[in-house]
């Protein structure tokens, strides 16, 4: 049975070992995501990341069954606020004026019908109403500068500041939304040695 593994394939693109600013081009790929509102860690943001997991978990399993099996990838999240002029946690408004996505790559074999009808089972077997928000697109992000921060969700402000001024430095000017990668399991690993990859897309000016 034929196996992918996208962390594998695209290792450059989710190195936890890259704790300076370093430049990337990202390629297009497809995710499962779904866009809401609100308070990270909070209920609708709970609930969205139940749904998430329990449609690409069902689509694994399907996939495998049917000889097409793949390593399901780490969550990531864009987020941004309603002032485009605020590019970081560290100056936006109260959290539960947050907008996010959150979403996980998936195999290019990955299909709408594929993902509807997976959807239609965890709403009926699982009574998750939010998978009806999920959906599957194509993500193309390109250009970006990314750095690896250890720690705390909390305390990124400072690393995120190094990479902002590295962008800045290097003649390009940001666009698109601030982009984290969860690359630790909070359940098992201490806050201390979390690591997140923060990414952001950049063009020259």
């Amino acid at each position: 049975m034929s196996k992918v593994d996208l962390r594998k394939d695209l290792k450059k693109f989710y190195d936890v070992g890259a704790t300076e600013p370093v430049v990337v081009n990202v390629p297009d790929g497809k995710f499962i995501s779904i866009t809401g509102r609100g308070e990270p860690g909070g209920a609708a943001y709970r609930a969205a990341l139940g749904a998430l997991y329990s449609v690409v978990f069902t689509l694994k399993f399907k996939s495998k069954a049917k000889g097409k099996d793949f390593t399901v990838m780490t969550l990531e999240s864009l987020w941004w606020w309603d002032d485009p002029s605020i590019t970081s946690p560290a100056n936006a408004p109260p959290r539960d004026e947050w907008n996010w996505k959150s979403m996980i790559r998936v195999p290019d074999f990955v299909t709408d019908d594929m993902v509807k009808a997976v959807r239609r089972e965890v709403k009926e077997k699982k009574g998750i109403k939010e998978v009806d928000l999920i959906v599957l697109e194509t993500f193309c992000e390109g250009l970006s500068a990314q750095i690896v921060h250890v720690g705390p969700y909390s305390e990124e402000e400072p690393t995120i500041r190094r990479l902002h001024d590295f962008i800045k430095e290097k003649g390009y000017r940001m666009r698109g939304h601030h982009h984290e990668i969860y690359m630790s399991d909070p359940r098992r690993v201490p806050p201390e040695r979390w690591k997140t990859i923060i990414r952001q897309p950049m063009e020259k000016t």
